[in-house]
């Protein structure tokens, strides 16, 4: 381990799973932030610049990415892909074998589903969540979903079908709502460009 991560208390590297699993080593790079009671389990690749907030789980076989934040209470359960400057807001529940590309964001209390039904007879797929997706608060994205790049869930929804990029989708179920050019912010004024690249607020 690096000799700059810093180990808040109550934090557990390399916490033992009873699953069998190809390789038990644990790796995280530079500058890692872990606050109190973050555990990582064994068999996890973790890039550089990690912050974790209070009460993080990070099950085995994960690999995440450079510079990503995942917030107080998360929980990323194992099998699971996350790239870089990818926030993880509080209270998420990423499920097994789930997705999540660079600079997305989930926002608190988003649930990821791998399985339709709770009797896990059959393959389990998570979700994917694309580059520079945003999913709102409370969304629950359903089994095997793509949530397309730089698309947009609104608060609440639930996703049961494929989100193509760049589209605004909400309700239960998530329904598409136009292009993610059509938000606006408080003052009137566009969220994204023609391109579909958030405006950053001068």
């Amino acid at each position: 381990m690096p000799d700059d991560i810093k180990k808040e208390p109550g934090v557990i590297i390399g916490y033992p799973t009873g699953r069998k699993i190809a390789d038990r080593s644990v790796k995280i790079g530079p500058g890692a932030v872990l606050r109190p009671n973050t555990v990582v389990y064994e068999g996890v690749k973790i890039g550089k610049g990690l912050q974790t907030g209070h009460n993080v789980v990070i099950r085995e076989e994960n690999t995440i990415g450079d510079e990503t934040c995942i917030w107080s209470n998360s929980v990323i359960d194992y099998g699971c892909k996350v790239g870089s400057h990818v926030l993880i807001h509080t209270n998420v529940y990423i499920c097994q074998f789930s997705t999540i590309e660079d600079d997305a964001f989930i926002a608190p209390g988003v649930s990821f589903a791998n399985d339709p039904y709770p009797v896990q007879r059959q393959v389990l797929t998570g979700p994917t969540v694309k580059k520079g997706a945003r999913v709102g608060l409370n969304v629950t994205l359903l089994p095997g979903v793509v949530i397309g790049e730089n698309s947009v869930i609104g608060a609440g929804s639930v996703v049961t079908k494929d989100v193509p990029p760049g589209r605004l989708w909400f309700g239960n179920p998530a329904k598409d709502r136009g292009p993610i050019q059509a938000l606006k912010d408080e003052d009137g004024n566009p969220v994204y460009d023609k391109e579909g690249r958030r405006i950053t607020p001068k």
